[in-house]
């Protein structure tokens, strides 16, 4: 029996249909409605917000480093300049992985692993789209490399820029200085707008003491790039300011004459203009080349100028603490006069010695056998000790600290120098407290003569020498000689003159010194005096290093030559119109009147020859 026979509900089809479509397109329009809302807030409503997002997507700041400004001798020679300089960087938001690209840059160049860590380092402190530098003083033949293999080194570029440039290599190395890496400690406390884009600041010298007037001001520029970070155009530029260019009184010809008659002895010449301050020569030996420290020095080379036993990065000029010794008895000369426990006409009997009331010690005289006779002015002449002692025992520590300062021992007396230290002018109240101990009638007598606890750099020795020469007034020694009018010139005011109560006494110490050269038993007339062409005043000056008992002799071929005697010599010119003052300290040289006074007499022969033919040629007459 068949079953019953299923009808066909198309009614009840069509209702089901219907309803799905209707659900369709309520879901569909729901969407549309729901991407419509989401334009208008993004098209309307967002619109400001991400449009600026957009050009950040696309628009780059860039800084543009200023120029800085150039070093010029006295003469308008270049001592500091910029020299073009290709450099390999690069820009980390466009490479995706750094490993893979400093492997295949290897292959292509010879990179090493401290060039590499200089990189990562530099590159944690640059932001994303900044060109790092990884290697600097590109060659043509890496340049090519690079070149070829640019497309498949994305982030990778070759960049020309300027690079300081230092032509007279270590000549000038301790007083123009030298620029180098920004490191983290100069990075914290610098300004970052200043330094946008620049990587170097002034580290020593003349470099870091005008570093502000020198660095300029950076600008930028507005550039328009695609998705792989490349310019397409600039759409906004501000363009940066050079620094100022400054002209100082350093003279590189005198200097090389200084270095020249160093030779390889270490040592320092300091020459200053007595008129202006100028510092005309500030050589120190042995040097280094200042040209390795710019775009970062080697270890193996850093290591090697550190651990050398004759310290070239040692600025023995200004630096240099050294026992004065005789160059300041014409000072306690004008010091026994002014103060009056000496005279002119008072003489003492040299034996070759002195000695304290109630000590057995003697203090030695140079010349073992003593002078004999001898008054103020031949103790200058001579370089007589033993009349010094007794001097320093009339004036006392307390004068002589009082006098001696006045003349600039124991001060910083550069206007515009940084590396500079003040030497030591002892007093009582000085050695109560760095020794803890009382001062000592002993040690009065050998101040007096230069010795002791008394230091005094090169720079201050030729400073002092410039105040007699200038009967008093105080010039500071000076590197700056003329700058930009806009140049704000921010130095050390000038120290107080010496006011002595009768002036007469500059005359005797400049006629005292004037016959150290000149007079056939001055210290210096062998050496230097015989045939010279002008009137110079001097003093000659040994400071001893090591103590000789009481019954020994110095005998200079038993003691080890780092312990050998220094060798100083002070001196001023023409005597009758001072116009150069020269102090010269040879380490361990032995005599300063066989080792430095020939080194001061060639420096002032090259300056002052010139000069005094011109004005006789200019004048007519013969010499």
């Amino acid at each position: 029996m068949a079953g019953p026979i299923a009808i066909k509900d198309t009614r009840g089809e069509a209702r089901v249909f219907t309803s799905r479509l209707l659900l369709c397109l309520f879901v569909v329009l729901v969407l549309v409605s729901v991407l419509v809302v989401r334009m208008i807030n993004l098209q309307v409503v967002q619109h400001a917000q991400l449009s600026t997002k957009s050009d950040e997507n696309r628009i780059h700041l860039q800084s543009l480093p200023p120029t800085r400004g150039l070093i010029y001798d006295t003469n308008g020679k270049l001592l500091a300049e910029n020299k073009p300089s290709y450099t390999l960087v690069l820009i980390k938001e466009r490479i995706e992985d750094l490993d893979a690209t400093l492997s295949s840059l290897g292959e292509l160049l010879t990179i090493n692993a401290e060039q590499v860590a200089k990189y990562r380092k530099l590159a944690r402190q640059s932001r994303p789209f900044e060109a790092v530098p990884l290697k600097y003083r590109l060659q043509e033949d890496e340049i090519a490399r690079i070149s070829v293999n640019e497309h498949r080194l994305p982030g990778v570029e070759v960049q020309a820029q300027l690079v300081r440039y230092y032509p007279n290599g270590e000549n000038f190395a301790h007083s123009v200085g030298y620029v180098g890496s920004i490191n983290e400690r100069e990075l914290s406390r610098l300004d970052a707008d200043a330094y946008s884009g620049t990587r170097t600041i002034g580290k020593i010298g003349i470099e870091r003491f005008y570093e502000s007037q020198l660095l300029g001001k950076a600008g930028f520029q507005e550039v328009e790039t695609n998705a792989r970070g490349r310019v397409l155009r600039v759409l906004n530029q501000r363009d940066p300011e050079p620094g100022s260019d400054i002209t100082l009184y350093l003279d590189i010809a005198l200097q090389q004459v200084a270095i020249d008659a160093l030779g390889e002895r270490r040592g320092a010449v300091v020459a200053v203009d007595t008129r202006t301050g100028g510092v005309l020569v500030m050589a120190s030996t042995p040097s280094y080349d200042p040209n390795l420290f710019v775009t970062g020095i080697a270890s193996k080379d850093y290591s090697l100028l550190r651990d050398n036993d004759d310290r070239p990065l040692y600025n023995r000029a200004s630096l240099g603490e050294y026992p004065p010794a005789s160059t300041i008895k014409p000072m306690v000369a004008i010091a026994g006069l002014d103060s009056g426990v000496t005279h002119t006409g008072f003489t003492i009997f040299d034996p070759g010695w002195y000695q304290l009331p109630g000590e057995e010690r003697l203090y030695r005289n140079w010349k073992r056998e003593g002078h004999g006779k001898v008054n103020l002015e031949r103790a200058v002449m001579y370089s007589n000790d033993t009349y010094f002692y007794d001097l320093a025992l009339k004036l006392g520590i307390d004068n002589m600290h009082e006098y001696l300062s006045a003349f600039g021992l124991g001060l910083r007396v550069g206007r515009d120098i940084s590396e500079e230290r003040p030497g030591l002018m002892p007093s009582r109240e000085w050695k109560r407290g760095a020794r803890g101990r009382p001062w000592y009638p002993g040690e009065t007598l050998i101040t007096g003569i230069g010795q002791g606890y008394m230091l005094a750099t090169p720079l201050q020795l030729a400073a002092s020498t410039s105040v007699i020469a200038n009967r008093g007034k105080w010039i500071r020694p000076q590197l700056l000689k003329s700058a930009d009018p806009s140049f704000e010139l921010q130095v050390k005011p000038q120290l107080m003159d010496v006011e002595l109560k009768n002036e007469s006494s500059w005359d005797f110490a400049i006629e005292a010194m004037r016959k150290v050269v000149h007079h056939p038993r001055g210290t210096a007339h062998y050496r230097i005096g015989r045939d010279i062409k002008y009137q110079m005043a001097g003093k000659t000056g040994t400071a001893q290093l090591v103590g000789i008992k009481q019954d020994e002799e110095y005998d200079e071929e038993k003691v080890a030559e780092r312990n050998r005697d220094h060798a100083l010599f002070v001196g001023f010119a023409p005597v009758e119109n001072p116009q150069i003052a020269v102090a010269v300290v040879i380490e361990n040289g032995g005599s300063g009147s066989s080792a430095a006074a020939p080194v001061a007499r060639k420096v002032i022969d090259a300056y002052l020859l010139p000069r005094l033919e011109a004005a006789i040629a200019k004048s007519g007459k013969s010499p």
